[in-house]
């Protein structure tokens, strides 16, 4: 039965640089990338490739030694021209030259009729081949999903309410039919337990026509349109053993398109935001795209940061880095590098802050934008018990106190205060918010690791 979920808890960051709803004419980059660090949980990568070597869309360059069955493949059609390792040679990314004209692997394609006689085992065979595998993201955790482990239920949120986000009802258009193939895969790993969080107050245009799943809807302040939050208030993850997936809508395109047409389609439309870019708009490219085409001659100013999604949770990156695996934005923000006077503690009306006394003017206009930098306006100190994090978490948790049993390693402590519950970005507003500056991010993925490996 569907819900309305209103979520009390909460902030929404607002800022300069939201994509004007329209795709520029961009020339497509000339290189692209598979970077491993974006599959969290990935220890024992291996190369399948070299430098050389010709590839295909969906030609397997890489799996993890500890889950071979999952393949990671190109996402164009062209040539290896670099494997790049950093320190301890630890694999960093796989750089391929792009054809002028995209060639694909091809595997087999189904009509509808045939999709729905397709069994479970024949779907996973194909998906752990031709690279949509790691769409799927096993909680708890936050790792791509064991094929080997059968999920409780499969969770889908419809919208993303993160600063800056790009607009779902306008990146999703027109890919109705393959959101449905998705799901209809989907349901083979699951007994029609998919679940679709939609935006209580939009449209969703792309995600309501889906049949076959449990629609929801949310509001609220972000992190409302996290799939952890909405899977918090949904059916709770309630261990070690409580395995569910989460999949973006963008991950039931691409598995929609492997069976209905045939072939591993990397195809996206990203927003480019930031207060820094002259013209922020949605341009089409393939996943693992180099930003540089993006940003070249078409900033404000040159002292900027380069982030691979959101402002929150997204990865640093260089003027010439790649766009994330998961990622269908990026942002450019000043790089915040500057002194300011008194700049931690002195008010202003183009300061933005949780608290009143620093954000002087913000709480009298809610929906003023901001240019906000990168930087953190404080240092590290202990913990302050002052009930912040709380605030801008709509879950049953207890945020610092979680925080501390990972700092302590208190097994115990984590999970009866409900790690399995979070990955990282469900608690990233805490980092904004925090007046301690601690790195919760890390922190939490920190316990994760501990728990998992240890």
């Amino acid at each position: 039965m569907s819900k309305t979920i209103k979520l009390k808890r909460g902030f929404d960051i607002k800022l300069v640089g939201k994509a004007e709803a329209k795709i520029a004419s961009i020339a497509q980059p000339e290189v692209f990338a598979v970077k491993p660090l974006d599959f969290v949980g990935m220890q024992r990568p291996k190369v399948t490739v070299q430098a050389g070597d010709k590839v295909k869309a969906g030609t397997p360059i890489l799996f993890d030694k500890k889950m071979d069955q999952v393949q990671y493949t190109a996402p164009v059609s062209g040539e290896i021209v670099e494997i790049r390792r950093g320190l301890k040679r630890r694999l960093e990314e796989i750089v391929i030259k792009a054809d002028q004209e995209m060639q694909y692997e091809e595997f087999a394609s189904y009509s509808a009729g045939e999709l729905a006689k397709l069994s479970k085992e024949d779907a996973q065979a194909a998906m752990t081949k031709s690279g949509v595998w790691p769409q799927l993201v096993q909680r708890p955790y936050g790792v791509v999903a064991n094929p080997d482990v059968a999920p409780r239920d499969i969770f889908v949120s419809g919208f993303d309410s993160s600063p800056l986000a790009p607009d779902y009802d306008f990146i999703f258009q027109g890919e109705e039919k393959y959101l449905q193939a998705g799901v209809d895969v989907l349901n083979k790993f699951t007994k029609n337990n998919v679940y679709v969080s939609l935006n209580g107050n939009a449209a969703n245009k792309a995600m309501k026509s889906l049949k076959n799943v449990n629609f929801n809807s949310f509001t609220g302040k972000h992190p409302a349109g996290n799939v952890g939050v909405q899977i918090h208030h949904l059916a709770p993850v309630s261990g070690q053993h409580d395995v569910v997936w989460t999949i973006n809508p963008y991950g039931l395109i691409q598995i929609g398109k492997l069976f209905l047409e045939g072939k591993y389609d990397a195809a996206k439309v990203v927003a480019v935001t930031g207060s820094e870019v002259k013209a922020p708009q949605y341009v089409k490219t393939y996943m693992g795209a180099s930003i540089k085409p993006y940003v070249a001659k078409k900033l404000k100013e040159e002292n900027v940061r380069y982030i691979s999604g959101s402002v929150l949770t997204g990865t640093r990156i260089k003027e010439d880095g790649f766009l994330g695996y998961y990622d269908h934005s990026f942002t450019v923000i000043p790089e915040g590098n500057e002194q300011e006077l008194f700049g931690w503690i002195m008010p202003g009306e183009n300061k933005l802050s949780f608290q009143r006394a620093l954000g002087l003017f913000g709480w009298v206009n809610p929906n003023k934008e901001y240019r906000l930098n990168s930087n953190q306006r404080g240092e590290l100190r202990a913990f302050v018990q002052s009930g912040v994090l709380e605030k801008v978490v709509p879950m049953d948790l207890y945020p610092v106190h979680l925080l501390k049993a990972i700092l302590a390693q208190d097994f115990e402590n984590m999970e009866a205060l409900g790690i399995y519950e979070v990955v990282e970005e469900d608690l990233a507003l805490c980092e904004f918010v925090d007046v301690s500056k601690h790195k919760v991010q890390a922190i939490i993925r920190e316990g994760l690791d501990l728990l998992q490996y240890s």
